[in-house]
């Protein structure tokens, strides 16, 4: 009898598996740190676990209460205490700080095949490696650059020019 017990603890146990969801997340790079953003509108319950090689997200989403659950073995350690979340209406913002800072992560996961509910956040996307901090461009010397090219009177005035010779052919 006990065997029957352990087998509907055991099927009790899969069928909330079931009911459990991956939020669907995009991910992106930075110098010192990685961000993951879940894609869950109206989240609540939210939990996250930092660990130093793995990463848990769950919460509840929707206004069906829809139980999301994803679990990450990352590709390089974090630093779990320096780590941090922020929920908002749209969408749970995880920043995970690297172990290991001014390494570029090839992938989030520790395997190879990404999970099909994980994109590359390419909006968000930095190529760091390639740019040195001097080479960095600042916003506002772009600014001052445009602000120095010159104003409307290196424009030419073209509107007294004469018709186009092209206007006169029959």
């Amino acid at each position: 009898m006990p065997y029957n017990l352990f087998q509907s603890a055991e099927k009790k146990k899969l069928t909330s598996r079931r009911d459990m969801h991956p939020a669907t997340a995009k991910w992106y790079d930075r110098r010192d740190s990685v961000f993951i953003e879940f894609c869950v509108a109206d989240s609540k319950d939210v939990k996250v676990s930092f660990d130093k090689t793995k990463f848990g997200f769950s919460c509840l989403g929707g206004t069906d209460n829809v139980k999301y659950e994803n679990e990450i073995d990352l590709f390089e350690a974090i630093d779990e205490n320096e780590s941090k979340h922020k929920r908002t209406d749209r969408s749970v913002l995880c920043y995970l700080r690297k172990a290991q800072p001014g390494k570029s992560w090839l992938r989030l996961t520790k395997e190879k095949p990404k999970p099909s509910w994980l994109s590359v956040d390419f909006n968000n996307w930095k190529d760091w490696e390639d740019d040195s901090d001097e080479e960095m461009g600042n916003f506002d010397q772009f600014s001052d650059m445009m602000n120095n090219m010159g104003g409307e009177d290196d424009i030419p005035d073209l509107d007294d020019e004469s018709a186009d010779s092209d206007d006169e052919i029959p």
